[in-house]
């Protein structure tokens, strides 16, 4: 496994640190008034006129094939981008990107979803969980029956991301009773002006999630995205499409925040000596620094698996576990060395700890990861020898 960066990588990698400390992070504070005041994040023409500032360099579309303008960069890159990326907790990405599963539409919803969505004049929800059904994503109750020439869906879907400001969304529901999960599982385009509402979720983070609401929304057949039954493969193939770079901006985050707390050790006095001195503060950071570069590889070698073709699940369930655990202890401890001041809303450390709380529930909890996990090694699908 060689993750030698050539030369333009080395340049992707470098363009991407530089926006994030020149663009990004200067606006920290302004998103964190705003935050204070009830507005999440930053407004829509501000990160757009972001988005089109990068790519006026070029970036645009990370993860979307070239055929379709985008970058097309590989697994390993995109992990140290959104690596990157995350050094911020300001909510950015860059522009151009589409949901995996809307490359299965036909060639009239490619033209009214999937074209639109790249180029940054529609915005897309994914949404799949329910009040009853979370991790068990097979227990969805929302249901859609055919009408004569049109579906007619009804139910309800909870902790949906982007719901509030999607204009249309990709919502699942059971179109077999008997089936279900096995072939009774149907996705669907819906605009919101079809009859679908949202209402915001307020949580401890700034994630702003949103609960979607189906009463009785008719949409025609042409609706439907892939084949009628088959959305439960659907489903799966976009939950699983990159766990591993939830981690990878958590591992961002976790390197500034060490390098606040060291900045900070070395400043801050107690006793006439700077706390960076203290053997508690060093092994706290030394701790954070060896728990890092563990992240970091569990991250690349799922990311480097996604880019051999292999199947990745158990590494990419592996680098979510251990992100999401080792990134709140992470920030934990570098809250503790900055005291009463990490306490303080005056520093982003209080938003990170917020913030990253939510990386050990959504998009599969620990507990679903080790049960991925468990079961893998149990069955045989995987060893504890690694795949070298």
């Amino acid at each position: 496994m060689d993750l030698t960066l050539n030369e333009e990588e080395q340049a992707i990698r470098d363009w991407v640190r530089t926006f994030v400390e020149r663009e990004i992070m200067p606006l920290e504070p302004e998103v964190l008034r705003r935050e204070r005041a009830g507005e999440a994040g930053l407004p829509p023409e501000e990160l757009r006129a972001l988005q089109l500032k990068a790519r006026r360099s070029g970036f645009w579309g990370v993860l979307t094939p070239q055929e379709y303008g985008g970058m097309g960069l590989g697994a390993v890159m995109t992990a140290l981008v959104e690596c990157e990326l995350g050094r911020s907790f300001v909510p950015f990405k860059f522009g151009g990107y589409a949901d995996n599963i809307l490359y299965d539409a036909n060639e009239h919803q490619r033209e009214t979803y999937l074209l639109p969505t790249i180029a940054g004049e529609r915005l897309s929800c994914f949404a799949i969980t329910e009040p009853g059904a979370g991790s068990d994503a097979k227990a969805i109750r929302t249901s859609a029956y055919l009408d004569g020439d049109a579906w007619v869906i009804n139910g309800e879907k909870t902790f949906i991301t982007g719901g509030n400001t999607a204009d249309f969304c990709m919502v699942f529901a059971v179109t077999d009773k008997q089936k279900r999960a096995n072939g009774g599982v149907t996705c669907f385009l819906v605009d919101r002006d079809q009859g679908w509402t949202s209402s915001h979720i307020d949580t401890m983070g700034e994630w702003g999630p949103a609960s979607l609401t189906f009463d009785n929304v008719r949409v025609p057949k042409s609706a439907v995205l892939g084949e009628v039954g088959h959305g439960f493969d659907l489903a799966m193939r976009w939950i699983g499409q990159g766990r591993y770079l939830l981690p990878a901006r958590a591992l961002g985050a976790c390197e500034r925040m060490v390098e606040m707390a060291m900045d900070h050790a070395r400043t801050r006095t107690t006793f006439g000596h700077p706390i960076a001195e203290r053997q508690a503060i060093q092994w706290m950071i030394a701790d954070s620094a060896v728990e890092i570069e563990a992240l970091r590889w569990l991250v690349l070698s799922a990311a480097w698996q996604v880019d051999q073709g292999s199947d990745s699940r158990h590494a990419q369930s592996m680098a979510k576990l251990y992100g999401g655990i080792k990134a709140n202890e992470i920030v934990d401890k570098m809250l503790q060395v900055h005291g009463g001041m990490g306490y303080t809303r005056e520093l982003p450390l209080e938003r990170w700890y917020r913030e990253l709380r939510l990386l050990r529930i959504y998009e599969g909890t620990d507990e679903i990861q080790r049960r991925t996990i468990s079961r893998n090694l149990l069955e045989g699908h995987a060893s504890v020898r690694g795949t070298l």
